[in-house]
């Protein structure tokens, strides 16, 4: 019995020193990037957006994502925030286009987005969030991308 106990042991150690390799210091963190942001419905009370993300993973193994919580800000004005609970895998060295949906309602913010868009400024955008990653251990990356929409790109001359 003793024997056995050693021997459960000694492979239950071997198998710990596998685990160790999970956890590489060579593992790189993905690069995700909004390529897009695609518009479904424009209503009044409503308005329907995908936001197309391109996840890169630099990695020599498969990423496997678990979802994604976000929240997107105008000049520093919340204007969605949510959650997405998508399972998708990248494949090692490769990309994936991660597409989430976002509903809002602009009817609050309607006046400081038309002022905004008067002053003829760049506007500001930030989307922020926190990417779940992994099966059995989870990494989360934190991330938070930035740019800016120039208004007069939207109204003809």
């Amino acid at each position: 019995m003793a024997m056995l106990a050693r021997l459960l042991l000694f492979s239950l150690l071997l198998g710990l020193g596998g685990c160790a390799s999970w956890f590489d210091s060579d593992w790189r963190e993905p690069q995700v990037h909004l390529v897009k942001i695609e518009t479904v419905k424009a209503r009044l009370l409503q308005q329907h957006f995908i936001l197309h993300l391109r996840i890169d993973n630099p990695n020599d193994s498969t990423l496997q994502v678990r979802g994604l919580s976000y929240a997107v800000r105008l000049n520093d004005m919340l204007l969605a925030e949510g959650d997405d609970g998508q399972w998708l895998r990248v494949d090692a060295n490769g990309s994936r286009i991660f597409k989430v949906e976002v509903r809002t309602n602009l009817w609050k913010h309607a006046r400081p987005v038309a002022k905004m868009l008067r002053q003829h400024t760049p506007l500001h955008y930030r989307l922020e969030g926190t990417l779940r990653t992994g099966l059995f251990f989870a990494r989360d990356l934190h991330l938070a991308r930035s740019g800016e929409i120039i208004p007069g790109d939207f109204f003809p001359e």
